[in-house]
């Protein structure tokens, strides 16, 4: 535990040192150029969507830790506390600069705006001409916070809480950081090719998910897999999750217009309507399959759908919203229910099977049902008549599987080479709640 804080401390301070005097510097551009005009609404609206996406983290720490066993409940919701908290001071220190950053090489970001200098209450008219620039920051930052909080849901129950901290900071800075650039930043090579991720399907979703299948493959299964594991100990704590999350996910693509705007109002129908139809998709094939449906079911295949429209919610029409439902009722359900027992990785709470199979669908998707006519900064799809987007969206998700998979994998046998990644077994047989933070979630006698 000592070796972890003093790596973290080291990891801190080293950039702290290198940029420290750059905070104090004034953006002489600003006392030139003629400033651009806040719009009220569009920054309330924006500020509201950022708190949403907030939430979206306690939301997932309830819907991951209802689905483990009970001795292992806090150590989820600690490991969500603690990912909101390091990976916000992350962004703030360099996240946001190697993300949006003016850019040098359309790989990573400048480090201009290290410790947020140049990021203040003007807009910044590279990412939106009528919010402060400070608040797109933070409606961002939500999001670096909530994307490697999703990895969680592979290894839980298994993984030590100091080589948690660790990968975080590290995964946040090498692999979210740039392929956030990419597609989002100004310059990157992916937005330069012309592909469309309104909100993160695979800045988010893929990324997410393909590094928690290398976390699954690499930790390996847990004592017991798949026999002796338990049922989830609290199933109305994950529905009460998935509820917060179904919520915050309105600000998570809605917020991306970063307009009180026609857009948004869209983004936020067809947000609702595809995390519904896959919901309602992923019942009837428990239905059909185990005679009968089932919560975790519907649960899991609402979050499905929501990942899944995420990209596709600034570009498509409610029929669109529709099909992308559906599918992704069907290939996360596939994943989960029959690939994971096929190959017999211990994905513990389908991390993998429902945001990276779900962000890879939507990221497809998106090349199939965009249209113009929803969006006319976007571009059309195979089915209105342009197959070469189709192409672009596949070359996105490649490249995102690849690097996420790839990267993360290294990261996580450097730290396990630093610090061990997995608790030992009498460790992991009393449970995390007690052996690495010295509490229980619950009083069983007074």
């Amino acid at each position: 535990m000592k070796t972890a804080l003093t790596i973290m401390m080291v990891l801190l301070l080293t950039v702290s040192t290198a940029f420290c005097e750059t905070s104090s510097s004034v953006d002489v551009s600003s006392l030139t150029s003629p400033k651009p005009t806040i719009d009220s609404g569009d920054t309330a609206w924006v500020l509201i969507s950022a708190a949403l996406v907030m939430l979206m983290t306690p939301g997932l720490a309830f819907f991951y830790g209802g689905l483990v066993r009970r001795k292992n409940m806090l150590s989820i919701l600690m490991q969500c506390f603690m990912a909101l908290c390091i990976i916000s001071i992350q962004w703030v220190v360099c996240g946001y600069s190697l993300s949006f950053g003016p850019d040098k090489n359309s790989i990573i970001g400048g480090l201009e705006w290290t410790f947020l200098k140049n990021v203040g209450m003007m807009p910044n008219p590279d990412y939106t001409a009528t919010v402060p620039h400070e608040v797109f920051m933070m409606f961002q930052m939500m999001f670096a916070v909530i994307t490697p909080a999703l990895i969680i849901g592979a290894f839980a129950e298994r993984m030590k809480f100091s080589s948690f901290c660790i990968f975080m900071l590290l995964w946040a800075t090498i692999v979210y950081d740039p392929i956030a650039h990419w597609l989002w930043g100004v310059g990157g090579f992916l937005k330069n090719m012309g592909a469309m991720d309104f909100a993160g399907g695979a800045v988010v979703h893929i990324n997410a998910g393909m590094t928690a299948l290398a976390a699954a493959l690499i930790l390996g299964k847990r004592q017991g897999y798949p026999c002796g594991i338990s049922p989830p100990h609290n199933l109305p704590f994950a529905a009460l999750g998935a509820g917060l999350l179904w919520f915050g996910w309105f600000g998570f693509n809605a917020g991306s217009a970063l307009k009180a705007s026609g857009l948004a109002g869209n983004a936020f129908a067809v947000t609702h309507i595809a995390g519904a139809m896959a919901g309602i998709t992923w019942s009837i094939l428990d239905w059909l399959k185990y005679k009968k449906p089932t919560t975790l079911g519907m649960i899991t295949g609402a979050v499905a759908g929501l990942a899944a429209v995420t990209p596709a919610s600034g570009f498509v029409t409610p029929v669109g919203a529709i099909w992308i439902g559906i599918g992704a009722g069907v290939f996360p359900w596939l994943a989960v229910t029959c690939l994971k027992g096929a190959l017999g990785y211990d994905d513990s709470l389908d991390a993998f099977g429902v945001h990276g199979i779900g962000g890879i669908w939507g990221v497809i998707a998106t090349g199939l049902w965009a249209t113009k006519t929803i969006n006319p900064d976007g571009a059309d799809g195979l089915l209105y008549g342009n197959p070469i987007q189709l192409w672009i969206q596949v070359k996105v998700v490649l490249v995102t599987v690849v690097y996420s998979f790839v990267v993360g994998a290294v990261l996580l046998k450097f730290v396990d080479v630093v610090l061990k990644l997995r608790v030992s077994e009498h460790e992991e047989r009393v449970g995390l709640d007690l052996t690495q933070h010295r509490e229980a979630a619950y009083t069983l006698i007074d």
